[in-house]
């Protein structure tokens, strides 16, 4: 009840925020790691500067001459896939870009594969100074890798595991966007039937499903949210069946936590509408697209290739939020309401504000049972390691 006090508070401030506006329909979204700013509605969130370089001497916006550093990157898929690779790959242009680093690449490196362990240590040979490795499952052999090669420095994204000296590791607090966009999912759904086409049941993922849980049940409390397991990052076929599995059971929007825009492209051939992930994919189901959780990769990128040059790195473990810029919320549709649209702007601004969290109590299980209590927000370690659903999610957290 106290979750929904907040919210029809929240929606009356923002419809006070609207009418000192006088009548301006955009809404401004966070900030990025820069310091620029959007609008709710412009759905440019896909990593790019909107700046040049500061020149041609290699210098960033701190003064740093990174142009001798050479970053390596390892991706678990294809730039092309609009997901989760290509948001890295937007990320790693920026840096290049701002820093003057030389970069390079590799694709489609699976998980726990001797083909990781040689691409690692071909980058070294060649002279990487830096690798970001952008999976889960690489963690442990990253792991390995630092400790043999203590001269060069490992980023890994995702992960938990970290040293003080050259193995960091780097996330973002996704779930916030993600409660965003759950907002616009419960408003959206007529029958508050909504599915989500789910990868693996990590706490990466159990942890975004609950906040846009929450998000849906703030603006529709009697709305539930199904959870179909894919045990794949990226597979479009299965991606398309499983989304299509979920609509024919009745639902009515779909999110997910998948690198294709294969459930886009289901709901927009079912009529149903759909949130997309990692990048801002309107483009591929413009009338099924509701709104995106997105990432913005490139400020943070930059920040490590400059500590790199100067040599400050030191490794350690970073988790920024909406006020860092790395996670954002991407364009909302046209029809999203102004209502919907001041709810999500005021909660942003605190977020951004760290005065309010998604996972704010009283929160409980799917089973009934209070997890979180009334006014108390989890901290990080629970948030990291999450292995439940809250209540509202129709699924196993176990997969």
């Amino acid at each position: 009840m106290k979750r929904r006090l907040l919210v029809v508070l929240a929606i009356l401030l923002g419809f006070a925020l609207v009418a000192a506006s006088c009548g301006d329909d955009s809404t401004d979204d966070a900030a990025d790691d820069a310091g620029d700013s959007g609008t709710a509605g412009d759905g440019d969130s896909d990593g790019d500067s909107d700046g040049d370089s500061d020149g041609d001497d290699g210098t960033g916006d701190s003064g740093v001459d990174a142009s001798d550093i050479t970053a390596a990157f390892v991706y678990i898929g294809e730039p092309g896939d609009a997901g989760w690779t290509y948001a890295h790959d937007q990320g790693r242009q920026f840096a290049e870009a701002q820093t003057g680093a030389t970069t390079v690449t590799v694709e489609n490196i699976p998980e726990g594969s001797p083909e990781f362990d040689q691409a690692v240590r071909d980058f070294i040979a060649d002279g990487a100074d830096i690798i970001f490795t952008t999976s889960f499952g690489y963690m442990d052999a990253m792991e390995a890798l630092a400790a043999e090669f203590p001269d060069v420095a490992f980023e890994h994204a995702t992960g938990f595991k970290s040293n003080d000296t050259n193995f960091g590791n780097y996330f973002g607090r996704i779930y916030q966007a993600r409660y965003l966009t759950g907002l616009a999912a419960g408003a959206a759904s007529p029958t508050g039937d909504i599915g989500y086409v789910a990868a693996f049941p990590i706490p990466e993922v159990i942890r975004g499903i609950n906040a846009f849980t929450l998000g849906v049940r703030d603006a529709n409390p009697d709305a539930t949210v199904t959870v179909n397991w894919t045990s794949t990052w990226f597979d479009p076929a299965v991606e398309g069946d499983t989304a299509n599995a979920l609509l024919e059971g009745g639902a009515d929007v779909i999110a997910m936590h998948q690198d294709s825009t294969a459930a886009g492209e289901a709901a927009e051939a079912a009529g149903a509408r759909w949130v997309s992930y990692n990048s801002d994919m309107s483009a591929f189901a413009p009338t099924a697209y509701l709104a995106s959780a997105v990432w913005d990769w490139g400020p943070y990128y930059t920040s490590v290739i400059e500590q790199v040059a100067a040599g400050t790195y030191a490794g350690g473990s970073y988790w920024g939020g909406m006020e860092d810029g790395i996670v954002q919320l991407g364009s909302l549709a046209d029809d999203v309401s102004e209502e919907t649209r001041a709810t999500i702007q005021d909660l942003t601004d605190q977020m951004i504000a760290g005065t309010w969290d998604p996972f704010t109590g009283p929160i409980n299980d799917q089973d009934g049972n209070e997890v979180i209590a009334d006014g108390e927000v989890p901290d990080d370690g629970a948030l990291l390691g999450m292995d439940y659903f809250v209540e509202g999610v129709v699924g196993s957290a176990a997969g």
